[in-house]
Formats: structure tokens, C-alpha cells, sequence
């Protein structure tokens, strides 16, 4: 079951109104998930007239944060993803309550390897990027991007 909970509003900055996004979703973890929460964020970017380039390497942040999810995340049933988009920003959060990982032992991965990239791609793509977690009480992969 997915959860939406969308909130847009408009509010008027000089003479120009900005438009700002924020959606909500519990989702179920399986794999399906993912495909489902990259296109609810291209649709927002979509509509907000955000940059294609900035827009791409959200999607692909947000769907390596997300796969680690369904990957990773031993003990969990679902996850959250918030989105807060907006004309000039996106904030991302995705959150579980799995076994955790070890942010900073996750840095360090071989050009040969077919695997592990994931949280390298976030810290590339993204900004403001944090990495929070413990054993048995989940984690949190934040991510913004600014638009120019």
C-alpha cells in the first residue's frame, strides 16, 4: 500500500508566484517501490519546470537511496520518502527502520566493483548530503539539490 500525502501550495515572492511541493509516502519495501517514487518525483519536477540535468541526478539519487532500501534494509516492512520541491530546491529524505549500515565504512569503493556505488552516486549527485544511522533503529539518507 502506498501512502501519498501531497501538499502544493503557491505563495508570492516579489511579483512572481513560487510554487513548492511536498509529498509524503509510506511505501511498501519491495521493489516495485522504487520505479513508483522516481516517476511521483519526475512528475513534481515536471511541473515545477525544474532543470533536466538537475532533475536527472535527482532521480538517480533518489532511486540508489531507495534500491539500498529494499537491498539493505533486514527487519524493515516499509520505508518513507519525503519530498519538498520547489522552484529553487529539492530536499530528499528517505528513512527506514531496517538493521542500519555504517555510513562511513560505505565510502570507500574499487573502480573494479560491480556493486557499492550507491552511496557514493548520492554523495556525488546530491548536496547537503547526511547519512544517519544505527543498529536496530533504522536509517536516513538526506539529499538536497539547488536549481539555478
Amino acid at each position: 500500500m502506498i501512502t501519498v500525502r501531497p501538499w502544493l501550495t503557491g505563495r508570492r515572492i516579489g511579483h512572481r508566484d513560487a510554487m513548492r511541493m511536498s509529498v509524503r509516502l509510506n511505501l511498501p519495501r519491495e521493489v516495485d517501490s522504487v520505479p513508483a517514487v522516481r516517476r511521483l518525483l519526475r512528475c513534481a519536477l515536471t511541473i515545477l519546470r525544474v532543470d533536466r540535468q538537475a532533475g536527472t541526478d535527482l532521480e538517480i539519487a533518489l532511486t540508489e537511496a531507495c534500491a539500498n532500501v529494499v537491498k539493505h534494509a533486514s527487519g524493515a516492512e516499509s520505508f518513507e520518502v519525503r519530498l519538498d520541491v520547489g522552484q529553487d530546491r529539492c530536499s530528499i529524505d528517505v528513512v527506514d527502520d531496517g538493521t542500519g549500515f555504517d555510513p562511513v565504512a560505505d565510502t570507500a569503493v574499487s573502480p573494479m566493483s560491480e556493486r557499492g556505488r550507491g552511496l557514493f552516486l548520492i554523495r556525488a549527485l546530491g548536496e547537503n548530503v547526511r547519512m544517519q544511522s544505527s543498529p536496530r533503529t533504522g536509517s536516513l539518507i538526506h539529499f538536497e539539490k539547488s536549481f539555478a
